[in-house]
């Protein structure tokens, strides 16, 4: 990675914001505001770090719009953790180092072009096509006829068996698997389970992020798909004949289950599950460790296992940590209660006998 020093007025021009201070402070990287120092952009995040922005040593600051004046430089944006998203990229761009270390197996047939770099004990299998700028970190297996777009990286360890597909601009981190078998059985009267071949393929499109030890099983017929922009957390199983939609995101540890749905921007939070053969509408945001089993509309907000209305989940949990005390009352109120009838009773009968 080479180190590169750029102009504030430069800096902001590239987000579309406006300088307070001097545009000429010319800055080589970016920073969090407590790790920032003078030669660094650092960016706002909230009322929360208003203490830290005073203290910070950073040289210049990314902030919203409306915030006040501040004793330092700053750039103002719409949007500071996007335009620290941008400017963040851009310092850490790095010229392509192309090459194939020595030690990797390339079986016959492979499309290799000349810019590509290929780590030590990378296995292709036959026929596999590479596209341009693409990147192989050590010990990556890709199994035959699999297709990879230009400039995506698979680290370390990453699997992607035969008949696979990626896009362009994809990112898969170390120790994901691409295209195990669906986990399809049927069972015998007897009890035993018989397997069903899982001969579809997976398709990933341009633009998906894959984080580390994720599952992504291939499709019993057709394809799991995952659509472009969309992002995957660590340790995220999805299974056989699963869509997941545009710019969806799965946070780690939740799993959806084969044929399920996603809509476009669905939002899964970690440790929560998907049933399978589900629908799940565009923009739907599934609560952390939920569990969903029925079909969603767009746009549904939902917690719980089984899931069902967030808002009514959040108040149902409140009132769970009240359980024991809503007991005690219980008691109270059925003890009373029993005082009052037994009460009753007897002047009834006190009634009759005069």
């Amino acid at each position: 990675m080479t180190e590169e020093w750029c102009s504030l007025g430069d800096l902001a021009a590239l987000v579309g914001g406006t300088v307070d201070g001097d545009q000429a402070l010319r800055l080589r990287g970016l920073n969090a505001l407590d790790l920032a120092g003078p030669d660094e952009l650092s960016f706002f995040t909230g009322v929360k770090v208003l203490p830290q922005l005073a203290q910070s040593s950073a040289g210049a600051v990314l902030v919203p719009l409306d915030l006040p004046q501040v004793a330092r430089p700053v750039i103002r944006v719409a949007d500071p953790n996007l335009a620290a998203a941008l400017i963040h990229q851009y310092f850490l761009r790095r010229p392509f180092q192309a090459g194939i270390d020595p030690s990797a197996c390339i079986g016959g047939g492979c499309v290799i072009p000349e810019q590509v770099r290929i780590g030590a004990l990378v296995c292709l299998g036959a026929g596999v096509v590479l596209g341009e700028r693409v990147i192989l970190h050590p010990g990556v297996v890709l199994g035959d006829g699999v297709e990879i777009g230009a400039d995506t990286e698979l680290h370390a360890n990453v699997t992607v068996a035969s008949g696979c597909r990626l896009g362009s601009r994809v990112i898969v981190h170390s120790g994901t698997a691409i295209g195990s078998d669906g986990f399809g059985y049927a069972t015998t009267p007897e009890g035993r389970h018989v397997k069903r071949p899982q001969v579809g393929g997976v398709l990933i499109e341009d633009e998906v992020e894959i984080g580390a030890n994720a599952c992504v099983d291939r499709a019993t017929f057709g394809l799991t798909r995952i659509c472009r922009g969309a992002k995957i957390d660590n340790m995220v199983q999805v299974a056989h004949n699963v869509e997941i939609g545009p710019h969806c995101i799965v946070v780690a540890q939740a799993g959806i289950a084969g044929s399920t749905v996603l809509g476009r921007n669905v939002v899964i939070a970690a440790q929560a599950g998907v049933a399978g053969h589900l629908h799940l509408g565009d923009g739907v945001m599934v609560a952390a460790m939920a569990g969903v089993h029925n079909d969603q509309s767009p746009g549904a907000r939902i917690g719980g296992a089984p899931a069902f209305e967030a808002r009514q989940w959040a108040r149902s949990c409140a009132a769970y940590a009240r359980l024991p005390e809503m007991v005690k009352e219980l008691r109270e109120l059925r003890r009373r209660l029993a005082a009052l009838e037994a009460g009753t009773q007897a002047s009834e009968t006190k009634g009759r006998t005069a």
